[in-house]
């Protein structure tokens, strides 16, 4: 049997003359979806398989499939003759430029068997000349397959004795889960190694020299060396003694970095530079058996360009790697894991500009690598350098992953002056916004799942947010649209408390918290400890944080107001900073009054349309009681004339019961109901009960500034604590409240069988929906039309808005890059905008 091992990625020319058999051997070894048939295509083209002048077209055509599939990682199989040397060229060259392994399989069936099967194909009518031609063309090419780039020849005399297997990337260990402590460029600095490895909780373990040999992690850690082990440094043997021996037990990885190929090619006699710290390495190695000497370099040969691990969440090179290099294997990867990617120009210290691909990096995958020293670490983009130096008199640092979070010890003193000195990039300086991002239709991620963004929401949205939303580095997150409960069956009411709670109970949740809803506006509060915090953490040097609305915009036009409230909110939660070690707070809360934010609207909608009723119904009344008095039978239009003038007396009184003036801030009250998020964590995993108590605990810090949020716990399963609950909403609403927010009491986060649930449903009184419905909406026509309306888009579109803002908050939290995190939010926006058509 001949066995045929396959890179998994790669790109499969099948060479052979017409009747060779290429498309059976494809059908019995390969997906139908993964072979590419140049049969096929001139079909595809022309109508015609056997036509030759659509050759060209055809192959265009297969081309265009197979890079599609080769950008995707998707192996592809051509079936062509590919017996002159040009078509095979072509083939490389496609192979090359999505930087997979290209592989020949040679069907070498005699000319004569390959006739016998043409002549009883009636779809092929060429003489057998032609075959005569290709057989020779293929007896030249045999030789010279692998000289024309070929990386596997395969010659196949019986297709019935094959069987093919895949052979994995050298890169792809992505079946390594961690967890990983990944460490930046040593350069030498053994004792540095050392202290960082114990700090991490290695244990290391010495030869009978002392030296050490090999390290060992009572968790089952596994060490992740980013390259650049040598050079510069007091001890390169002894750090590539220490790190093969940890390889050698399965304690660690190592990826190559440019001073070991450097050292490589020292060691093999080929001609180098010796500078940038090659002299040190010699000059220490020549201290060295040769055996050792020997066994480093075969080491270092073996290294492999990247790794890819934890199923492709992690990769680490040496010098970075953009996301369509992830798993590929050639010359330029290589090249760029080792060196990265220079703009051709050379800086006033001759050292090459870097172009900075991770401003650019737009992957899901944590890219971790060193090369580029500097000081301090900073993530860009999902991307981290870990080489901060040490051999600068800097630090050895380790990310600890899946943590993300750094552990680092200084240099123990400064080994090498460096040519270039270590300068930061300027802070936040990756924190750009790219238009692709956002626009067309899009397919956003979430933690739950995947949502799709049109194009004409998307076209909504920017222009929103392009004109009116505040800084993006500051808009971290937008509320998800809340739905009504089914509707009510009770007399006289379209909403109540009965339905949400058994929607609730439908849902599988057995607590909820049935919040007082406060009319007013949704607002979003962004507050940093000081100028200092908001400068560090979010790169803004013109203000402590954010005061924003459902669409993202300032809340007041005037700085110097928001300013002015976001000192009263900080000073309200000044032990909050320091009790949840964080220097900025993201909280939900509703500003009132109604009419400080909607003035105009409520003047020129809802003003409006009272005073024109009050102004004509009254006199319509008065007509209808004089044409009652002549003996006109018109008691029945006055009944309801009357009606709608009672009505409309009760909508006005409903919107005014939410407005009253304001100076500034004077009048002006916030009422908060969540803390979103924190430093390094948000609060979504948290009852509703510890949000509350917080909440409580701003309004006792300044009850002028902050309104109190009433609410019940309840138990579902219990009818008395329904009942209770529902009295209470008769209270309220009867009062003049807007009615109540009923929740699951788990909190933001709430789950039944492992899926989202409403985040909340508004319960609203009978009177407030005057403003939502008209004032005759009461009226049995109108609410049984009303009871007709359809709550599953509200609902859905109310589980992917909650959706995306919790992802959100999980981005902040976890410092995904701000492109991401704009996403998210941006998603929201453009699911509550109206449709536009983007070429506008």
């Amino acid at each position: 049997m001949m066995n045929i091992d396959l890179p998994e990625l790669s790109l499969i020319a099948l060479v052979g003359i017409s009747g060779s058999g290429k498309s059976t051997f494809a059908r019995d070894h390969f997906k139908p979806t993964e072979v590419l048939s140049s049969d096929f295509f001139r079909g595809l083209v022309a109508d015609d398989e056997n036509d030759q002048s659509a050759t060209k077209d055809a192959f265009d055509a297969l081309d265009h499939i197979a890079g599609i599939r080769l950008r995707a990682g998707r192996r592809v199989v051509v079936d062509a003759t590919n017996v002159q040397k040009h078509a095979r060229a072509e083939l490389v060259a496609l192979a090359r430029s999505f930087d997979v392994l290209p592989v020949a399989i040679v069907l070498d069936t005699p000319e004569s068997v390959a006739w016998e099967r043409t002549r009883a194909r009636t779809d092929r009518t060429f003489e057998r000349h032609v075959l005569r031609r290709q057989s020779q063309e293929l007896r030249r090419s045999l030789r010279q397959l692998g000289r024309e780039g070929f990386r596997k020849v395969f010659v196949v005399s019986d297709p019935a004795d094959v069987t093919v297997t895949y052979e994995r990337a050298w890169n792809d260990r992505r079946e390594l889960t961690g967890p990983f402590d990944i460490v930046g460029d040593v350069h030498g600095c053994r004792a540095e190694l050392e202290s960082l490895l114990v700090e991490l909780g290695w244990e290391l373990v010495r030869d009978e020299c002392g030296r050490p040999v090999d390290a060992t992690h009572s968790e089952g850690r596994q060490a992740v060396f980013v390259g650049d082990l040598v050079d510069r440094g007091p001890d390169s043997p002894g750090v590539l003694r220490l790190v093969m021996g940890m390889t050698a037990n399965g304690h660690a990885l190592c990826v190559p970095g440019n001073h070991e190929q450097k050292l490589l090619r020292a060691l093999r006699g080929k001609q180098v530079t010796v500078s940038h710290g090659l002299a040190e390495t010699l000059e220490q190695l020549e201290r060295e058996t040769p055996e050792f000497v020997d066994e480093a370099g075969r080491w270092i040969d073996k290294l492999v360009s990247h790794l890819r691990l934890d199923g492709g969440r992690l990769v680490v090179a040496h010098a970075g790697l953009k996301e369509e290099y992830h798993g590929r294997a050639s010359g330029r990867v290589r090249d760029f894991c080792l060196y990265g990617e220079s703009t051709g120009e050379t800086d006033e210290y001759g050292l090459p500009v870097r172009y900075p691909w991770a401003r650019d990096y737009r992957g899901s995958a944590m890219v971790v690598y060193g090369h580029v020293p500097t000081p301090k670490v900073e993530w860009v983009n999902n991307t981290v350098c870990l080489d901060t130096g040490a051999v600068f008199g800097g630090e050895l640092t380790a990310l600890r992953y899946p943590e993300k979070t750094f552990v680092a010890v200084p240099a123990e003193r400064t080994y090498y002056e460096p040519v270039k000195p270590l300068v930061a990039e300027p802070v936040r300086d990756n924190e750009t916004l790219n238009l692709a991002d956002v626009t067309g239709r899009r397919h956003v991620r979430t933690d739950d799942g995947t949502v799709i963004i049109d194009a004409e929401s998307s076209a909504a949205a920017l222009e929103v947010m392009s004109r009116f939303a505040i800084d993006p580095r500051l808009l971290l997150w937008l509320p998800p649209t809340m739905s009504p409960p089914s509707t009510s069956s009770v007399e006289g009411y379209l909403e109540y408390p009965t339905e949400a709670f058994a929607d609730y109970r439908a849902a599988g949740v057995d607590t909820v918290v049935c919040e007082e809803k406060h009319m007013g506006s949704r607002a979003a509060v962004l507050v940093c400890r000081d100028q200092v915090s908001a400068t560090a953490r979010f790169g803004v040097s013109d203000g402590t944080g954010a005061i924003y609305t459902r669409t993202g915009r300032s809340f007041f036009a005037d700085a110097a107001l928001t300013e002015t409230l976001l000192a009263r909110v900080r000073s309200a939660a000044a032990t909050l900073f320091d009790e949840l070690d964080t220097d900025w707070l993201l909280l939900d809360c509703e500003l009132l009054p109604w009419s400080a934010k909607a003035g105009g609207l409520i003047r020129t909608q809802y003003a409006a349309a009272g005073a024109a009723a009050r102004s004509a119904l009254p006199p319509a009344l008065s007509a209808l009681d004089a044409g009652i008095d002549r003996g006109l039978d018109l008691t029945a239009l006055r009944a309801r004339t009357a009606d709608r003038a009672a009505n409309a007396d009760d909508f006005t009184t409903a919107y005014r019961r939410y407005c009253w003036p304001t100076s500034d801030l004077d009048g002006m009250a916030l009422a908060p109901f969540a803390l979103l998020a924190a430093e390094g964590t948000t609060f979504a995993d948290r009852d509703h009960g510890w949000h509350l108590d917080i909440c409580d605990r701003l309004v006792a810090a300044d009850p002028t500034t902050f309104r109190a949020t009433d609410r019940r716990v309840v138990d579902l399963s219990d009818p008395s604590a329904e009942a209770d609950a529902t009295t209470w909403w008769l209270d309220l609403t009867g009062a003049g409240g807007e009615g109540m927010v009923i929740k699951p009491y788990a909190g933001l986060s709430a789950r039944t069988n492992g899926k989202l649930v409403q985040p909340g449903i508004k319960c609203r009184g009978r009177e407030y929906l005057r403003i939502i419905y008209g004032p005759d909406y009461t009226a049995p026509e109108h609410l049984s039309r009303l009871r007709d309306r359809n709550l599953n888009r509200k609902r859905g579109l109310a589980l992917r808005e909650h959706s995306l803002g919790l992802s959100a908050l999980t981005a902040v939290a976890t410092g995904e890059p701000l492109w991401r995190i704009h996403e998210l939010v941006f998603a929201v926006l453009a699911m509550e905008s109206t449709p536009t058509d983007p070429r506008l």
